[in-house]
């Protein structure tokens, strides 16, 4: 007896694709708008609170109720902990010190922002937490299962025998930060002319392929039924296909609107309208689907 195929769950698919992918513009420009509005020490304590705020929400979200929420605290909360935690503080230390941006030779403008160009000299601490995952637990990544099939062979269920206590807040934190950390580095080795450059056919090929498997992403999303598991999974789509656009937006085949949010004020509410909407929609989806599931 053949088992029969999953419904596909375009809606919550969609929905959950849109959320996160959201928050990318949002984030950008809030970065942004803070600099603009924010005098330097102002903003410097502002993005370090941001982050701790972030910190809470994660461990706040250890002890929710539903899946789709706990999925949503992390979510949110890794969001405010890698904008306050990481970013700002690169930018901090980057200005601190007088890192120098890159310029454009030709008109001057700033090509790369001092914050991203020493991002890359955190390679050694994402291999690091890359090693403990691949040798040390069984998880559902994708990537890290075809490490482990791939150098472990016939042994990965001897080498990584146990997943890690798991708390969906604390993984969808986690998966949030390695994919954003891990998208951030594969664009600044791609963009540095000492390795690859901007224009080299590798980039390209990145870009290509990065977008290509976006859909097969998103393929795996569509037979998911859970909210939080819709979400989780929304989080590689979207930031795997932000990275054809950033490549993109660097060639400047098209105009970033949420790196001048002062200049694209409708286009930038309509965007956060349509995030506050879905994400309100989402936390309460979820929630009323485990009552359902109660009676």
């Amino acid at each position: 007896m053949t088992t029969p195929p999953k419904k596909l769950q375009w809606w919550r698919a969609t929905a959950s694709f849109l959320m996160v992918l959201f928050t990318m513009p949002l984030g950008h420009a809030i970065m942004i708008l803070m600099e603009h509005f924010l005098d330097e020490t102002t903003l410097h304590y502002s993005a370090f609170a941001m982050g701790f705020v972030g910190l809470l929400m994660v461990i706040r979200g250890v002890f929710a109720t539903t899946d789709t929420r706990q999925t949503l605290w992390g979510f949110f909360g890794g969001l405010l902990f890698w904008t306050g935690w990481v970013e700002f503080l690169f930018m901090y230390f980057a200005t601190r010190f007088g890192t120098q941006p890159e310029l454009d030779p030709v008109t001057g403008e700033v090509i790369t922002r001092p914050e991203y160009l020493i991002m890359p000299a955190s390679f050694g601490f994402w291999m690091m937490i890359m090693v403990m995952y691949i040798f040390s637990t069984r998880n559902g990544c994708n990537f890290i299962n075809w490490c482990q099939r791939m150098l472990f062979r016939g042994k990965k269920q001897e080498i990584a025998a146990r997943p890690m206590t798991r708390h969906t807040s604390i993984v969808t934190f986690i998966e949030l930060i390695m994919i954003l950390w891990t998208s951030y580095l594969v664009l600044m080795f791609c963009y540095d002319d000492v390795f690859l450059g901007e224009d080299s056919i590798v980039t390209l090929l990145v870009g290509v392929g990065c977008f290509i498997g976006s859909f097969f992403i998103f393929a795996k999303q569509l037979r998911l039924s859970s909210w939080g598991a819709n979400i989780r999974m929304a989080i590689p789509t979207v930031i795997v296909l932000w990275t054809p656009v950033e490549i993109l937006g660097r060639m400047d085949l098209f105009q970033e609107i949420w790196i001048a949010p002062l200049e694209h004020v409708t286009e930038m509410v309509v965007i956060l309208i349509a995030f506050v909407i879905l994400a309100v929609y989402l936390w309460y989806a979820g929630n009323k689907k485990k009552q359902n599931e109660l009676k």
